[in-house]
């Protein structure tokens, strides 16, 4: 195993922990009744697991995950499977951190474990795991089949929400409650999101086809 092998195998395995452990200690509090999700009433055990994990900001820190703890044990995987989780969990982890430093800091004032929860999960793993993947990759790995799928996924989850939230009054984000803020702003704010989704897929494509080559037996100057 060479130098740039084993530091790659150990930055992953960073990220792979933090975000796991961030995770866990937020679900953990969110089931003690801490403060840690947008609600106003307190849910029962299953409303509160079923929103815990209907949040996308815990989805996309699941991909990145399971990717980085997966790259850990072989830094150059080229599994197709591998492949889908590992790009859409780049391109949801982005817009995670994008959106939370945009639109959601404001909302709740946290302090303790919830503080480290929030802001390792929004702003922590976002910053390793791009950065992870701009000094380590692998490249090249996006296809179509990839891209296809970074974009379907949070399509399907934004349309699993609204009904979701039609049928059970609660939402996620505030600015997606459209009984609240009204279908022209929910709109405006999904149109918005979805131009960020379709920018950064085609980002990172290009990214991944221009910077230097990542895997294993290839030559990485500097």
């Amino acid at each position: 195993m060479n130098d740039d092998e084993r530091f790659a195998r150990s930055w992953h395995l960073v990220v792979g922990v933090v975000a796991s452990v961030a995770i866990v200690v937020q679900l953990v509090l969110a089931l003690t009744g801490a403060r840690v999700l947008v609600d106003e009433t307190e849910p029962t055990t299953p409303e509160t697991l079923y929103r815990f994990f209907a949040y996308f900001t815990i989805q996309s820190n699941l991909l990145v995950a399971a990717s980085s703890l997966m790259l850990s044990r072989d830094p150059w995987s080229d599994d197709r499977r591998w492949r889908i989780v590992r790009f859409a969990g780049l391109v949801g982890i982005t817009v995670t951190g994008l959106v939370h430093s945009f639109l959601l800091r404001p909302l709740l004032d946290l302090e303790g474990l919830d503080w480290w929860c929030d802001k390792t999960l929004h702003m922590g793993v976002p910053v390793l795991a791009v950065l992870g993947w701009v000094l380590f990759g692998p490249r090249p790995r996006v296809s179509n089949r990839e891209i296809v799928v970074a974009l379907a996924w949070p399509v399907v989850w934004l349309v699993g929400t609204l009904v979701v939230g039609a049928a059970s009054d609660w939402f996620p984000y505030p600015f997606l409650d459209f009984r609240e803020e009204g279908w022209r702003s929910v709109a405006v704010v999904c149109v918005g999101v979805t131009v960020l989704f379709v920018a950064l897929i085609a980002l990172f494509h290009r990214l991944d086809r221009r910077l230097p080559a990542r895997a294993q037996g290839s030559h990485v100057s500097g």
